[in-house]
């Protein structure tokens, strides 16, 4: 049972580098990549390094005498990361297969540079993990990460709020807002995200580009989003026929709307960065690891997948040659 799931996560890692990185992750990436310097003696922390973007960029930029390390929750997604710095012929950077949540393993005031490419959006609290990494980064320290925006996907968003208000599904409605507001936050959201992590300094950056899907089917299907929101915009549909039947319906809305031409979306790319002020409050001492202590312990051990396996009934608007439901007429 558990060489099958390795298998899995193995496959799931290479569509997650051929397929979602290039066009999502890559994007977000270059972000968190501008003005960014790695003085000379830096410790860097890379968190949910995924298979190694931008941790090779980041290294491409660092002293010799600085060290990298790279953490994940998917061995498998690390053993493509380790590949590729390998590649470079890189040295003083070390991979730890470990998640997150629900807080980094790390000791207090250790790194200089504390970097996230979309990870925060994958915690339950991104306030909670924000101040996180800033626990572990040195006073004087950055942190930097990456999350999509409040009005990221909204065209799809607008579709599936109108599709539900058309059948009165006012408590579905309800939820898909209430989701979104806490997946997606504002610019202010994000502000006061980094005040309570006692981040100074602060700024909020974005980007917005487009993706273009040749029809629902395309969209649905996409990697990016199969592998990504589509399990949760799933669960707030509700079960079994219940969420059959809204799928049947966002479907028919997306391609009527955009007949004969492109479903076009809109991503918010977001930048939060501050720094650990300098005389930032003493904590507790703790029993954390220290860096050299997770250079010694670097290991593949998987903790958590990175990838959802999405485990709930396929879509009957998206099996070939189905027909729509009478009791939709």
């Amino acid at each position: 049972m558990a060489r099958k799931r390795s298998h899995k996560m193995e496959k799931l890692a290479r569509i997650y580098d051929a397929e979602i990185l290039p066009v999502w992750s890559h994007r977000f990436g270059r972000m968190l990549l501008r003005g960014l310097q790695v003085e000379p003696g830096s410790q860097v922390l890379d968190v949910a390094c995924g298979t190694g973007y931008p941790s090779t960029e980041i290294v491409r930029r660092m002293p010799e005498d600085s060290r990298l390390i790279a953490i994940d929750g998917s061995a498998a997604m690390l053993d493509v990361a380790r590949t590729k710095i390998e590649e470079m012929g890189a040295k003083n950077v070390f991979f730890r297969s470990e998640s997150a949540v629900p807080k980094l393993s790390f000791a207090d005031d250790v790194y200089d540079l504390v970097v996230c490419n979309l990870g925060l959006s994958d915690f339950d609290n991104p306030q909670g993990a924000l101040l996180d990494f800033a626990r572990v980064a040195r006073p004087g320290g950055e942190v930097r990460c990456t999350l999509p925006l409040a009005g990221t996907f909204q065209e799809f968003l607008d579709i599936y709020q109108e599709v539900l208000t058309k059948h009165d599904k006012h408590e579905t409605l309800a939820a898909l807002q209430e989701h979104a507001s806490l997946t997606l936050p504002t610019v202010d959201r994000c502000y006061e995200w980094m005040e309570v992590a006692g981040l100074e300094d602060v700024s909020v950056e974005f980007d917005e580009f487009t993706m273009l899907f040749k029809s629902s089917r395309e969209f649905f299907f996409a990697p990016v989003i199969e592998f990504g929101p589509i399990s949760d915009w799933k669960r707030i549909a509700g079960k079994g026929q219940e969420m059959q039947d809204i799928f049947w319906y966002i479907k028919e809305a997306i391609d009527a709307y955009y007949s004969g031409r492109a479903f076009e979306v809109t991503v918010r790319a977001g930048l939060i960065k501050g720094t650990v002020p300098l005389e930032a409050p003493k904590r507790a001492d703790t029993e954390e690891l220290s860096v050299d202590e997770i250079i010694r312990q670097d290991s593949s051990e998987s903790v958590r997948p990175v990838l959802k396996i999405d485990d709930d009934a396929e879509l009957d608007a998206f099996i070939e040659g189905s027909e729509r439901p009478e009791h939709l007429e």
